[in-house]
């Protein structure tokens, strides 16, 4: 089959691979009818090298069709139409009981002390391929394939084995007090998500992004979207100088600015894997640009929700601002299980009120895969999500 294959430092490529096959009874395996580039896709294209193999199959949002099962599979049936949750998680460990399925004891990958698996995220995350290809095995298929209906388009669904339900999690965290404001950094496709669930909530919502395309898809959606050239004396002054009862860091460590970062992220890049790995693991800095405007621009006994991901071990935290202002912190890896029942409903209603199918800006078929992560991560082209078709 074809797949999109890592190759090194900003080198993906499109190759033949050998078709998945089941390897436990309780696996299935699934004809990829969409999957998409991650913004989290692109911490594997800049930083996570040395955690990567060349040929690893990357790619970890995915819907398709169910093809084969192994023995042990209970709750599908071929031909059926299912999205993959970005996490790979068993649903009966004491974590994933209390809903915290990105921690899943089943799955944990304790050789590099790191959550549950994930499809196609380096070696910290399982090394599981990835679902950027014709076809995906699904480990533990009762549990990580979610049935869909037949008649929506795969936009309504694809989103939700990651960024809409990581978006919904991360307002969740956010503890945005009735009628309250809510600042997202970042508009990315998470945090376009997270803008129109805390309207549909009824909050009051402003967005932050530098890229003129995606304020205007964040406006079209009611969301009243600013510039990053003074966004906490915005938000402040829209609130009585308190700042914002809650803010979203959507972003994470792809933040701009730090070139001193920036900088080191090309050294390690360069190492030996063997050099590289141990120095990302203990010593790894991310560009925080995002994260400190966002300690910033909540109000003191406000809460900041970091759904973008970070890497480092050694990043500086401004932990006198932090105890200061009395700052809640949530964060972590998205639980996607936890909100499928909650979810599900508003993806298949007929007013589409998250705007599912207002999120997609290119749709190239697999073979294209590479120059859309180059668009992609420079945001050029008013890139702001990608879908790929492997049948194209």
């Amino acid at each position: 089959m074809r797949a999109l294959t890592w190759q090194g430092r900003r080198r993906v490529e499109v190759q033949e691979v050998p078709d998945p096959r089941i390897l436990e009874p309780t696996d299935a395996i699934i004809r990829v009818t969409s999957t998409a580039i991650c913004g989290s896709d692109l911490h594997l294209y800049e930083v996570f090298g040395p955690f990567l193999d060349r040929g690893d199959v990357l790619g970890h949002e995915t819907m398709g069709v169910v093809e084969e099962v192994g023995s042990a599979v209970r709750s599908l049936a071929l031909g059926q139409r299912v999205v993959i949750p970005f996490t790979i998680a068993c649903g009966q460990c004491f974590m994933c009981v209390r809903g915290l399925q990105s921690q899943c004891e089943t799955t944990q990958v304790r050789e590099y002390e790191s959550g549950a698996a994930l499809y196609g995220y380096t070696k910290l995350y399982g090394q599981v391929p990835g679902g950027q290809a014709e076809r995906l095995r699904v480990p533990l298929a009762d549990a990580n394939a979610i049935p869909v209906g037949d008649d929506l388009p795969d936009d309504r669904y694809l989103f939700l084995s990651d960024i809409l339900p990581t978006a919904w999690q991360a307002v969740q965290y956010a503890h945005v007090p009735e009628s309250g404001t809510l600042a997202v950094v970042g508009l990315g496709p998470v945090g376009q998500f997270a803008s129109r669930i805390g309207r549909y909530l009824g909050y009051d919502v402003v967005g932050i992004d530098p890229v003129p395309e995606r304020r205007a898809m964040a406006e079209r959606q009611g969301v009243r979207a600013i510039d990053i050239d003074d966004p906490v004396e915005d938000v402040r002054g829209a609130t009585w100088g308190r700042g914002a009862d809650a803010v979203i860091d959507a972003v994470g460590m792809e933040a701009h600015g730090n070139p001193v970062v920036s900088a080191a992220h090309h050294v390690l890049g360069a190492l030996p894997d063997a050099l590289a790995q141990p120095l990302l693991q203990t010593a790894g800095l991310d560009r925080t640009a995002a994260l400190l405007s966002g300690v910033d621009m909540v109000r003191r006994g406000g809460t900041l929700s970091i759904s973008g991901v970070y890497a480092g071990e050694a990043d500086p935290s401004p932990m006198k601002t932090l105890f200061d202002k009395q700052v809640a912190l949530r964060m972590g890896q998205c639980n996607v299980r936890r909100w499928t029942d909650v979810l599900m409903p508003l993806v298949e209603a007929p007013e589409d009120p998250l705007g599912t199918e207002d999120l997609v800006t290119h749709r190239p078929p697999l073979g294209q895969a590479a120059e859309h992560y180059e668009l992609f991560q420079k945001k050029e082209d008013g890139c702001i999500k990608v879908v790929l078709d492997p049948s194209a």
